[in-house]
């Protein structure tokens, strides 16, 4: 998301509440006059169409919609109102159904549909064996490895041996000062296996942030020159291990290796899937 989109969605953020289960919720009555209505019957009318929406589709309507009373003041007097915490969902289904000629509904479209939809892929990813994490975060890496080889291309690290002087700055951040060399053989690795097809979906996670996060400083910074871009992996690796030592992680390194290969788990899974075809065309 770009900065610009991020101030833009600022408003949405302010007004997010955190229940003490770490659970996010919005009031409805907060959420009104942001999206630009000012008579809460109008905007009841919008949380009705909202709410016939998300039965249709297929949810139950009081997880997302919880309603709730708000005493507020009128006068010398206080009476309750009727409000409702609404889930990230909820949310969404309003701005579907909102003004469409308001320029902040088209905001909140964007916002709640990026949230909603990071927070499915978060709800599968952790639905899935270790295995399958393993193969999701490594397929990822490749991806923001190409993104970070570009990036340091960039920079100005262009030979083979100032990238491997840039790739082994990042992984001693992130190791404590160990190098691919070092790492390669704390897992017991053969000469041609990569330490990054043996690694479990926690350290593949870890190593996805320090890449994702070096490739966007390299470019954020205009950083240029070998001895910069390596400065800045390595910083970037050595936060990344501050961050899981201030939340009691386990170190990087100590993690435990995987004894099947991303490789393997590959292969196995192509043949499976070479199976269930030919069974498939067996059955018709």
């Amino acid at each position: 998301m770009s900065n610009l989109n991020a101030e833009e969605h600022k408003c949405f953020e302010d007004i997010k509440c955190i229940r003490a289960n770490g659970t996010e919720y919005w009031m409805a009555r907060e959420l009104a006059p942001v999206l630009e209505y000012t008579e809460w019957r109008n905007f009841s009318k919008v949380i009705d169409k909202a709410m016939i929406a998300c039965k249709n589709s297929g949810r139950e309507v009081f997880d997302d919609f919880v309603e709730v009373n708000k005493i507020v003041e009128a006068g010398a007097t206080s009476k309750p109102v009727k409000d409702y915490e609404l889930s990230r969902y909820a949310c969404y289904m309003i701005v579907q159904n909102g003004d469409p000629r308001k320029e902040v509904i088209a905001l909140g479209q964007t916002y709640f549909a990026i949230q909603t939809y990071r927070q499915e892929i978060a709800d599968r990813f952790n639905q899935l064996d270790e295995d399958s994490k393993r193969l999701v975060v490594r397929g990822d890496i490749k991806q923001w490895n190409q993104l970070l080889a570009e990036a340091a291309h960039d920079a100005g690290v262009i030979t083979n041996e100032e990238f491997a002087i840039f790739q082994n700055a990042g992984y001693m951040g992130l190791y404590g000062g160990m190098t691919v060399d070092d790492i390669h053989k704390r897992k017991g690795l053969a000469v041609r296996e990569k330490i990054l097809d043996f690694m479990g979906s926690e350290e593949l996670v870890a190593n996805l942030f320090r890449i994702s996060q070096t490739e966007s400083k390299l470019k954020r910074e205009d950083i240029y020159g070998t001895d910069e871009a390596s400065n800045a992996h390595y910083q970037v690796g050595h936060e990344v291990r501050k961050a899981i030592e201030r939340v009691g992680g386990t170190m990087p390194e100590d993690l435990h290796t995987p004894e099947k290969s991303i490789a393997k788990l590959e292969k196995e899974q192509l043949a499976a899937l070479k199976k269930k075809g030919n069974q498939l065309m067996l059955d018709e």
